[in-house]
């Protein structure tokens, strides 16, 4: 019988967090899902007695770590599931989190991916992502990271696009849409492929009851010089391929001023060596960018405005996140209506 939904969920040396995630997942109440774990040659037996306790898992072991992108694809393309559920190996959702997403997909069929309510997994009152916000200079972020859950959106409501880390997409979309960048391994990856489905008419609705507990760069590190260097590069051959239009020219002097600020920011925090070479490698690759820019803009079905008004547009919010963030998660801070 061919399952509704397949759930993704990819893993690389997970040993700490993999059994708990995939416990969650077993304790769905929504059941007409298959799960698919792509394993990205793990080496810390992460995998030990996996397939025992859970036999019913379809395992792809892969040779090499091909990366967070390349791996997804795959598993989107073996998925037989009308949905792709994709999950980290450090997010553990609520045994309500699928039943939610697959009600907003029933009910609201004018949206195509879906976006959960990610808790920090650490602080059971902290949000870690509401959606994410896309910025007119090509920087992105998780919408009310930091913020506590009273701050927090909790009714559904259109956003740019949906984190990976626990996302729900039309499995046709996803792979007309040409599925994530492989080039990008990972960091941005799925705001590119957000911005990529809008373009082509899609929406993303958050879902304020799919709540899912995430640790977050599990593997990476939030601020290590491997995810500085992805996340500053990718930012660039995200803003290239798909801005469009008018968008691309009007909004340039701030993907410009976004750049030299990160720039002077991590070369202060001693990255100079990681963001300098991101910088290196997104020029290195623009050749290629532009040419996936012009099949990319060749498919778009929007008008400028759709996409204008997705997007955030204040000058000064990106680099107050951290300020906004702090304020917001103080216990004694008001409410803020929602």
């Amino acid at each position: 019988m061919i399952p509704r939904v397949s759930i993704l969920v990819l893993n690389w040396n997970g040993a700490k967090h993999l059994g708990r995630c995939l416990e969650a997942i077993q304790a769905q109440t929504y059941r007409d899902f298959e799960i698919i774990l792509i394993d990205n040659a793990s080496t810390d037996g992460s995998l030990d007695g996996v397939q025992a306790r859970w036999p019913e898992i379809r395992l792809v072991r892969l040779e090499k770590n091909i990366g967070f992108a390349a791996a997804n694809n795959l598993g989107a393309k073996t998925a037989r599931g009308e949905w792709l559920a994709l999950l980290n190996n450090d997010a553990f959702p609520e045994p309500t989190w699928l039943e939610s997403l697959i009600t907003a997909a029933n009910q609201s069929r004018q949206y195509s991916f879906f976006s959960s309510r990610l808790m920090q997994a650490s602080q059971p009152e902290i949000i870690d992502g509401t959606g994410d916000v896309y910025h007119v200079s090509g920087l992105a972020w998780p919408r009310e990271r930091g913020y506590l859950v009273s701050w927090a959106h909790l009714q559904p409501g259109e956003v740019f696009s949906a984190c990976a880390a626990a996302a729900l997409y039309s499995r046709q979309a996803f792979l007309e849409a040409g599925g994530f960048d492989e080039r990008y391994s990972s960091h941005h990856e799925d705001v590119d492929l957000g911005f990529r489905l809008r373009l082509m008419g899609h929406r993303c609705l958050y879902v304020p009851t799919a709540v899912v507990r995430h640790i977050g760069s599990a593997s990476y590190g939030f601020e290590s010089d491997l995810t500085v260097y992805q996340v500053q590069r990718n930012l660039i051959w995200t803003y290239v391929k798909d801005m469009p239009g008018g968008l691309f020219w009007r909004y340039l002097p701030a993907h410009l001023a976004a750049n030299l600020i990160f720039m002077i920011y991590y070369t202060l925090r001693g990255k100079a060596g990681p963001v300098w070479r991101s910088k290196l490698a997104a020029l290195s690759g623009l050749p290629e960018a532009l040419r996936s820019r012009k099949i990319i803009q060749s498919r778009r079905s929007v008008i400028l405005d759709d996409i204008d008004r997705a997007m955030e547009h204040g000058w000064f919010t990106p680099y107050r996140l951290g300020k906004e963030a702090r304020k917001m998660s103080s216990p004694g801070s008001p409410q803020a209506s929602i």
